[in-house]
């Protein structure tokens, strides 16, 4: 029965003496993720894996997948049989038993992957994949091998105890969110900005989010949808404060006093000065827009160098060279 899930990072896998940093703040995220789930459950790390264990019987599975699949910083999670008796005939049995119950009577090729980092085992990492090969086919007539192409991948780990598994769910990547400071995402309700965040969001940043609401120009439900689209956001980002900004006094004053076909430029000079005044005062260390070259006439080259003129912080737009279709 599936107890335990391990969780392989990856970028952080290439980090040098600072690695742990990155190792514990991914820990710590995936506490966090963890605890909205069902279930008590223990995590640690342990020679470039971090592992999860339920501690109780009540938890969910699939709740716990979907949970991890929200951790910025891992690569694939690998729900584990662990094998508290390392005798290698009972980890064949387990190991056994885990794939009917994960594969069922369906034909599949496979291949054995061995890692043992308990140097002191009773067999080489090549013997316990020859070994538990073999023991898989006599036991499970529908099994063959396929060294080249398995559509199956069998992996067995042995460190202080043994660590079986056969399904690989790939998790979104990037850097643990708290890794590399803190943006402030310029957020509406359309779809481009809240993309920018997740995407800024996945290299480590922290997120807050400022929204310009004008009433009565703008609804109450426009209002809802920009709340909704950071939640949204926070399910991979964690938390996000939101600043809601009152910009309908300014507006008219714009509409008022500015010539109409600067109005929508203007207005998002605006936006950024004061987006960039929120910024500042909570330390982040840039903004975060969803604009995209040429997408719009506010979104040129020299409308793009007219808005970053008022912002002393950097600007980063990772949407840039995208259209609305990528």
């Amino acid at each position: 029965m599936v107890r335990a899930f391990l969780i392989k990072y990856a970028e952080i896998g290439i980090k040098g003496k600072n690695r742990y940093v990155f190792e514990n703040a991914l820990v710590r995220r995936v506490r966090e993720r963890l605890d909205r789930c069902v279930g008590e459950f223990m995590v640690e790390k342990e020679q470039g894996r971090v592992y999860v264990e339920a501690l109780s019987d009540d938890f969910d599975k699939e709740e716990v997948m979907e949970g991890l699949s929200h951790v910025f910083g891992i690569a694939h999670i690998c729900p584990v049989v662990l094998v508290e008796d390392k005798t290698f005939s009972h980890v064949c049995e387990e190991l056994v038993t885990h794939m009917k119950e994960e594969l069922g009577d369906r034909p599949f090729t496979f291949k054995v992957f061995a890692k043992r980092s308990d140097k002191k085992y009773e067999m080489k990492s090549p013997d316990i994949c020859m070994q538990a090969g073999e023991y898989i086919i006599e036991n499970m007539p529908n099994a063959s091998v396929d060294v080249h192409h398995p559509e199956i991948k069998v992996y067995i780990e042995i460190r202080k105890r043994a660590y079986v598994y056969v399904t690989s769910i790939k998790g979104p990547g990037g850097m643990p969110v708290g890794t590399s400071d803190r943006s402030m995402l310029l957020l509406s309700g359309g779809i481009d900005s809240p993309v920018a965040g997740y995407m800024i969001a996945k290299r480590g940043v922290e997120i807050e989010a400022t929204y310009f609401h004008a009433p009565p120009y703008t609804s109450e439900r426009a209002k809802e949808k920009v709340v909704d689209l950071a939640r949204l956001v926070s399910a991979y980002a964690g938390p996000i404060k939101l600043h809601v900004v009152n910009f309908t006094d300014i507006q008219l004053a714009i509409y008022e006093k500015c010539p109409h076909d600067e109005l929508t430029i203007i207005m998002r000079r605006y936006m950024m000065k004061i987006a960039e005044h929120f910024a500042k005062k909570d330390g982040c260390l840039g903004l975060i827009t969803g604009e995209s070259i040429g997408q719009v006439a506010s979104q040129t080259m020299q409308s793009l160098n007219a808005t970053n003129a008022v912002c002393t912080l950097p600007v980063y737009r990772p949407l840039i060279g995208f259209d609305k279709q990528e």
